[in-house]
C-alpha cells in the first residue's frame, strides 16, 4: 500500500510539473556556448572546459528519471516557479521565506517551484569551490568540482530563460474547465534550441558578459523579465507546431532566448568567480594533505 501511494505521488508530480527544460543537446549548446563567451579574467583551465562543463549541464534533469524517486521529488521544483501562485507577494529572496510564505498561502513549496533559490545556491557552492581552486590551483579534483557545480548552475541559469518555467501555463494555457489551450506546447519551445541546430561559437559572439551586483536581487530580475515573454510564447502558438519548417519570428524568440540564457550562464560564471576573491575557507580544511596521494 505503501508503495502504491509512492508512485500515485510522483504520478501527480508527472502531471502537474514541466517535465524539462532545454531539451539536454538544448542544454549542451548553450553551456558550451557560455563558456566560450567568458571573459579572460575567468581562469584558464575553467574557460578551456566547455565540453566537460557541458557534460555536467544533464545531470539535474538525469536525476529525475526513474528509479530514484527521492532525487526524483526533490529535483523537480528546482527547475520552474510559477509567478502567479505568490499573487501579490513579491518573490522572496531566500529558500527559508519562501516556504514561510508558501505555509502563508497553504501552498507546497514544490508545488510553487523553487528554481530562484537552486540557482543561488548554485551559484555560491561555485564560488566556494572557485575559492578553493584560487588556494590550491594545480589540484585537478578541485577543478573538477568547478565543472560540476558549473553544470547544474548552468541548467537552471538556462530554465529561468525558458518562459514557460515560470508560470502556471508552463504547458497550455489552463481554461476554467481543467483543459489547457495549446497543450504540449512546452516540449516544442523546449526542443527549439535542439531542433534550429544553433552554434555555440555564435551564440557567443558579441556577448556583454558582467558580473552581478547582488545575487538575489538580480535573479529575481531575470524571473520577472522572462515572466513578461510568457504572453509572447502563446502569441506565436501555432508557430511551435512545425519546428521543421520555423517561421521567423519562432527563429527571432528562440535566438533571443537562446542568446540570454547564454549571457545570464556566463555573468553567473563570472559572478562565483569574484564571490570566491572574498571567501574565507575553514582553517581546518587542507586540500594539499588531504588529497596528497
Amino acid at each position: 500500500m505503501k508503495r502504491f501511494y509512492n508512485t500515485l505521488i510522483l504520478f501527480s508530480i508527472l502531471l502537474t510539473t514541466p517535465a524539462w527544460g532545454w531539451w539536454g543537446g538544448g542544454h549542451d549548446i548553450l553551456t558550451q556556448a557560455s563558456v566560450k563567451a567568458l571573459p579572460e579574467e575567468m581562469p584558464e583551465f575553467f574557460r578551456s572546459a566547455e565540453k566537460m562543463v557541458a557534460h555536467c549541464v544533464y545531470d539535474p534533469d538525469i536525476s529525475k528519471e526513474r528509479g530514484t524517486p527521492h532525487a526524483q521529488q526533490a529535483e523537480y521544483g528546482e527547475h520552474y516557479i510559477d509567478v502567479e501562485l505568490l499573487k501579490e507577494h513579491p518573490i522572496p529572496d531566500g529558500r527559508d521565506a519562501h516556504i514561510k510564505l508558501c505555509a502563508e498561502l497553504g501552498l507546497a513549496p514544490r508545488a510553487v517551484g523553487t528554481l530562484p533559490y537552486a540557482l543561488a545556491e548554485w551559484t555560491e557552492r561555485l564560488a566556494v569551490a572557485f575559492a578553493e581552486y584560487r588556494k590550491w590551483p594545480d589540484n585537478p579534483m578541485i577543478q573538477h568540482k568547478c565543472f560540476l557545480y558549473a553544470g547544474f548552475l548552468a541548467h537552471y541559469a538556462q530554465d529561468m530563460c525558458q518562459p514557460l518555467h515560470l508560470t502556471i501555463h508552463f504547458d497550455g494555457i489552463r481554461q476554467e474547465d481543467g483543459t489547457r489551450l495549446h497543450a504540449g506546447i512546452h516540449e516544442k519551445v523546449d526542443s527549439a534550441i535542439e531542433m534550429l541546430k544553433l552554434d555555440p561559437t555564435e551564440l557567443a559572439k558579441a556577448q556583454k558578459v558582467e558580473a552581478v551586483g547582488d545575487l538575489m536581487p538580480a535573479i529575481i530580475e531575470q524571473v520577472k523579465s522572462g515572466f513578461s515573454l510568457v504572453d509572447s510564447v502563446y502569441e506565436i502558438a501555432g508557430d511551435w507546431q512545425n519546428l521543421k519548417a520555423p517561421t521567423p519570428a519562432l527563429v527571432d524568440f528562440t535566438n533571443d532566448r537562446a542568446r540570454e540564457s547564454v549571457r545570464w550562464t556566463a555573468s553567473l560564471y563570472l559572478t562565483a568567480w569574484n564571490l570566491s576573491e572574498d571567501i574565507k575557507l575553514p582553517g581546518w580544511l587542507d586540500r594539499a594533505q588531504d588529497d596528497a596521494e
